[in-house]
């Protein structure tokens, strides 16, 4: 009896990555490219991956995902994959455009419809990314 192997490729996860924006159809790709863009310029040790079925990023641990929801891309900045035991302290962001929407103490959401609004909070965003990694050190 002969056995067959089967090839898979496996892919990096930033392969996995790309290999979904290149998959990716939706109206709203541009914008979702440029929230990636936009993280990936904030921190360039990020490491991207695929979770939950989206672009997940992480430097030591998950800390955003992002999506498109209700005909907007949504940002979900967390503090890992799982709440945290201290985290009913909540955290504190700087957040001068008021682009943050807090949906628990340890999880906020950021939303775009345009790329107009991403370019117009950019410098913002960036700010907010940049403190959230810090807050998970």
């Amino acid at each position: 009896m002969t056995s067959k192997k089967k090839n898979y490729l496996v892919l990096t996860p930033l392969q996995e990555v790309q290999d979904f924006f290149d998959r990716l159809s939706h109206p709203l790709k541009p914008v979702l490219e440029a929230v990636r863009e936009c993280i990936v310029e904030a921190a360039p040790k990020v490491v991207e991956e695929i979770k939950w079925n989206s672009p997940s990023f992480k430097v030591k641990e998950l800390f955003a995902t992002i999506n498109i929801r209700d005909g907007q891309v949504m940002l979900v900045l967390h503090l890992g994959e799982k709440v945290k035991d201290n985290s009913t302290k909540g955290i504190k962001i700087r957040d001068t455009k008021g682009l943050l929407t807090w949906v628990a103490r340890e999880r906020a959401l950021v939303s775009f419809k345009g790329l107009d609004e991403i370019k117009k909070n950019k410098k913002a965003l960036q700010v907010i990314i940049r403190q959230w990694i810090q807050k998970m050190a």
